[in-house]
């Protein structure tokens, strides 16, 4: 079988409607839009959110706050990922991401304090949580900051 040659199964494709073809057909004259109105008339209608004059539900509720787009964004892990590298290696963002535990290295990477190190590893991150810290020192590896 080729690409060609390929067929929706039967009753899967419908026959569009022809609008506006006779009265014969059922949908002439006016095409299924009514007799008068806004919404019988071409490009006729009320935009996205409109509630005919009703103060709309986007302005209703209440805003807050608001998203800082200078705000740098960590890739986080915690301690436990990394014991899958190999006892006395150098675990930096490059590593890690070849390694495929984070897709990407946003503004830099954190490592948290969450599970057990059993290997002692030289650590190269942007940043450390205190526990991290104390975890990798204790495991006989080194945590630098960036």
């Amino acid at each position: 079988m080729k690409l060609h040659e390929l067929k929706a199964a039967s009753g899967a494709t419908k026959a569009p409607k022809r609008k506006g073809r006779g009265t014969g057909t059922g949908n002439g004259t006016t095409a299924g839009r009514g007799m008068n109105g806004q919404k019988s008339r071409s490009g006729g209608g009320v935009r996205l959110g409109f509630e005919g004059g009703q103060m709309p539900l986007y302005r209703r509720i209440p805003k807050r706050g608001f998203t800082n787009i200078w705000a740098t964004e960590y890739s986080i892990l915690n301690v436990s990922d990394l014991n899958r590298f190999e006892a006395g290696s150098t675990v930096d963002p490059e590593t890690i991401k070849a390694s495929g535990l984070t897709k990407q290295v946003k503004d830099g990477i954190k490592i948290l304090g969450k599970g057990n190190l059993e290997k002692g590893l030289t650590v190269k991150a942007h940043k450390f949580s205190q526990t991290a810290i104390e975890k990798i020192e204790a495991a006989g590896g080194k945590a630098e900051v960036i």
